[in-house]
């Protein structure tokens, strides 16, 4: 979800859910060594409870990233061992790392050495033509023996060569079946399964087989839909579940406290689009939103302007 889930997102979807576990964008240790790290860890207080995800290959690295993690207060460091894309590949991270089952068990050992938060793994089915039950079974049986207890897994393999980051969220098949088995197999590890979950209910369905579910790209697009119910569904919360309007109300005082940090509004409300897809109306709050948020002097008249496009409707 890199360019996606950064902090303004996350305050966002902090709204809908108080329990939902929260992660960022991936972050290289290059990134955070050599960069800028007060910006690519920064976050609000509102975002707890929070995990950083790392990309890296380099043991050492990624301790004193775990660190530096722990040292702003992240919650959870968790190991992205799962993107496809060129760029990361090159400089062994993400997906590649699953034919190196022995490195990703020394990064999270060291990992764990350096930090007291839980430090967790995020990878695919399998990668290429090393894509068998067994050899996935292999990679978390050496894996775990880093003391890592949490997998989190793309229910697809990812296929390195020929095609896009976005054409490996949508080609290769979802076989849940397998992650079933992980657990089944793994019955003491916490299996996380991630990928094509679109639905609450079907999250439900999911949770008979495994630990956790984890949505990424539905939650973005329609986050009303899957996470305003999640606390009271999953979680046992018996809070009222908050409407869209109030949600939208209750952005307010945060987006004029950016604003006058000097933090456009576009930077903001790009990640609200979604706020009332599927319903009337829903389309004219998204153009209002993209055609007036981007001017200069852009404030909350915009989003007051574009709910009453929806308010016609209600």
């Amino acid at each position: 979800m890199m360019d996606w889930t950064d902090k303004h997102c996350r305050h966002f979807h902090r709204l809908f859910s108080r329990n939902t576990l929260l992660y960022t964008e991936m972050v290289t240790t290059g990134a955070l060594i050599y960069g800028d790290k007060d910006r690519h860890l920064a976050y609000n207080d509102s975002e707890h409870p929070l995990a950083l995800q790392l990309g890296g290959s380099n043991p050492a690295e990624l301790a004193t990233c775990a660190k530096m993690a722990q040292d702003y207060g992240y919650d959870e460091v968790n190991l992205n061992v799962g993107c496809p894309s060129d760029r990361v590949q090159n400089n062994m991270i993400g997906a590649c790392l699953m034919a190196h089952p022995q490195l990703v068990a020394d990064c999270l050992s060291s990992m764990q050495d350096a930090v007291s938060i839980p430090v967790t793994v995020k990878h695919r089915l399998g990668i290429d033509d090393l894509d068998s039950d067994q050899l996935l079974q292999q990679f978390v049986d050496t894996v775990a023996q880093s003391g890592c207890r949490t997998f989190i897994v793309h229910a697809r393999k990812a296929i390195l060569a020929g095609l896009s980051p976005k054409q490996n969220r949508d080609v290769p098949p979802l076989q849940y079946d397998r992650v079933y088995k992980l657990k089944q197999v793994f019955p003491h590890l916490e299996i996380i399964l991630n990928g094509g979950v679109k639905t609450t209910d079907e999250a439900q369905q999911h949770l008979k087989f495994v630990d956790g579910v984890m949505i990424g790209r539905e939650a973005y697009h329609n986050p009303y839909d899957i996470l305003a119910s999640v606390d009271q569904l999953f979680f046992q919360q018996s809070s009222a579940i908050k409407s869209r309007q109030q949600i939208l109300q209750e952005m307010f005082p945060y987006i004029e406290q950016q604003l006058t940090n000097g933090v456009p509004l576009s930077y903001i409300t790009r990640h609200m689009l979604g706020l009332f897809h599927g319903m009337k109306g829903g389309k004219q709050f998204r153009r209002v939103i993209s055609e007036q948020a981007y001017k200069q002097d852009a404030g909350i008249q915009v989003l007051n302007e574009a709910f009453a496009r929806v308010n016609a409707f209600l």
